[in-house]
């Protein structure tokens, strides 16, 4: 007969297997449509350091807003000091459904922690993430993300135009990260600091595009807080046809984020430009801005135009591209090339420093990709912005004035006419 103890051991080590049981079922159970669904982490919004900041901070706390782009049960949050000059020392952070401004819909603000503890300190350089927060988020739904920064006139590494305003807490303010109101975040600001991404935990059907870009992906000469750049358009198309919004009798989509990694005046290398890049390119950057995100699919790259303007050839600018899609698909991701749209020089109301051999390179440039790139597809924004009349120019409908950048209504041309299907992985 079997002693007390081993009929116990034995109970433990069926409950065990039972357990253990119940956990796989649970992550691998049949969606609405029949399928089995496994959950992972996917990087749902994202953005690119590119400058120490040189507004200081002291004894206060920060209220970043960002926007993940498709739903999740919970978040992780990245966090990079990669311009940072010393230690970032996060005193406490959290994270809550933005309302509106600053303030939090309430009983929604969660403590986020590192390691199962509240503080954390990210080295000069350095990236931390967060423990899961038990935070449900909606696509397109606001998040606030809020540090307390104990620190003296700590100087931010920072995302310089994000076209979204953030709020912070005035100088020896204290720690508010914890409020769900605004009352104590009376400043702002546009650029965000130290935030680098969010994750959700979604379905494994999930996936991540990356649009790999300048200050046209950026959303230069976009509308303050309107989300009305190229990606944002796509992200709500995408929402839009994603399984979640679809009645049942139509064809499923799989959820698919927008990641924003664009750069203002950003370039694809640095070698032999004139004046130097003022950001890390493209081939700097890549890993921390495209390879180090979760469940990325595909990757968009949209860029060249500064190279050329500061002298690159366009041999130059084909051999940096095809190195970026040579280690995208060294991945596992797909990679999308974007042609090169028109920029106006100062004859044609743009700036200086273009002129029409310039032109001549883009339009080399574009004709590579169009036939003979390594790219797994081609969106063609060059045609969709530029003037019938002239094709090296921008229409003047979508020109936001200088000559480079769309207007608001030619951000919205270039998102609605990007093909959904090229950014799924086949």
């Amino acid at each position: 007969m079997r002693s007390r103890t081993q009929r116990a051991t034995r109970a433990l080590i069926v409950f065990a297997v039972f357990a253990a049981a119940m956990m796989l079922i649970r992550s691998f159970v049949p969606d609405a449509h029949g399928q089995a669904s496994e959950s992972r982490w996917v990087t749902a919004w994202g953005t690119s350091q590119q400058a120490a900041g040189d507004t200081p901070i002291s004894n206060a706390t920060v209220r970043l807003i960002a926007r993940p782009t498709i739903a999740g049960d919970s978040i992780r949050i990245r966090f990079d000091n990669a311009f940072g000059r010393e230690p970032l020392e996060i005193g406490r952070a959290f994270a809550g459904h933005r309302v509106r401004g600053a303030l939090l819909a309430k009983g929604s603000n969660r403590p986020v922690m590192f390691n199962g503890v509240p503080n954390v300190a990210i080295p000069a350089g350095g990236s931390v993430t967060s423990d899961p927060v038990a935070l449900k988020v909606l696509a397109l739904q606001d998040v606030a993300v809020s540090l307390f920064i104990a620190g003296t006139r700590v100087m931010p590494s920072q995302h310089t135009g994000a076209v979204v305003t953030s709020y912070r807490s005035p100088d020896e303010s204290g720690d508010v990260a914890a409020a769900e109101e605004a009352t104590a975040f009376t400043l702002t600001t546009t650029s965000l600091w130290w935030l680098k991404s969010i994750e959700v935990q979604a379905s494994s059907r999930s996936g991540s595009v990356v649009a790999f870009g300048d200050s046209i992906t950026d959303g230069t000469c976009s509308t303050l807080d309107a989300h009305d750049r190229w990606e944002d358009v796509v992200a709500a198309r995408l929402f839009e046809r994603s399984a979640a919004n679809r009645p049942a009798s139509s064809p499923r989509e799989d959820p698919l984020a927008i990641v924003n990694e664009g750069i203002g005046g950003n370039t694809l290398t640095r070698q032999g430009l004139d004046p130097p890049p003022d950001s890390p390119p493209a081939l700097e950057r890549i890993e921390r801005d495209v390879l180090s995100h979760h469940g990325v699919s595909t990757v968009v790259l949209f860029m060249g135009t500064n190279d050329i303007r500061r002298g690159a050839s366009a041999d130059q600018v084909i051999q940096a591209m095809t190195t970026v899609a040579q280690k995208v698909k060294a991945s596992g991701a797909r990679v999308v090339g974007v042609t090169i749209i028109p920029r106006h020089g100062a004859d044609a109301g743009g700036a200086t420093n273009w002129d029409s051999s310039k032109t001549r390179i883009r339009n080399a440039v574009n004709g590579w990709i169009r036939g003979r790139a390594p790219f797994d597809a081609v969106i063609d924004f060059s045609r969709v912005v530029n003037d019938p009349a002239d094709p090296d120019l921008i229409l003047p409908a979508f020109n936001c004035g200088d000559g480079i950048h769309p207007s608001p209504r030619g951000y919205f041309e270039m998102g609605s006419a990007v093909d959904l299907s090229v950014l799924r992985k086949r």
